[in-house]
């Protein structure tokens, strides 16, 4: 009985004494669809809350899409990101803030969408001010709305 004592003190030691490890960043999947129940041309889910270190795959689910970051959209420091054409794309997210993105040939058509990583989004305020064309315009405004009031809610 005290040899089974003194494994378990030994186990129980060594789990103290080594470092706690990081915990596993998360796997996304973001579809690039021609339609959906949420209309044409479309990012599925078009939001994504996420914690830093997370990554995002835009999965090309219908052909003639692309994932790519809208310019002044991604926050100071953070490296815009670009697919291919009919190509799926893994993006890791480090930096903490707001990610527009959008589908460059139906960018007009409204083929937009956002990723907030982390508790805060210390660019939403310079997101809100980059214009988007067409059809665009009102789904960004949607989808910054969404993330204003979960940041509101989270406080």
């Amino acid at each position: 009985m005290k040899l089974h004592m003194h494994i378990a003190l030994a186990v129980l030691g060594l789990s103290l004494a080594l470092p706690a490890l990081p915990a596993r960043a998360a796997d996304h999947e973001v579809k690039m669809l021609n339609r959906s129940e949420s209309g044409m041309m479309v990012f599925e889910p078009a939001y994504l809350d996420i914690a830093p270190g997370d990554s995002v795959t835009f999965v090309s689910t219908d052909p003639g899409h692309n994932a790519q970051s809208i310019k002044g959209m991604v926050p100071e420091g953070a490296k815009p990101f670009q697919g291919q054409m009919s190509k799926s794309l893994t993006v890791t997210f480090e930096k903490e803030g707001i990610y527009g993105y959008k589908c460059m040939p139906h960018y007009p058509m409204g083929m937009v969408g956002v990723i907030h990583v982390g508790k805060g989004a210390p660019n939403l305020a310079a997101a809100e001010k980059v214009k988007q064309p067409g059809m665009a315009k009102a789904r960004m405004a949607k989808l910054l709305k969404q993330a204003e009031t979960e940041l509101a809610a989270a406080k």
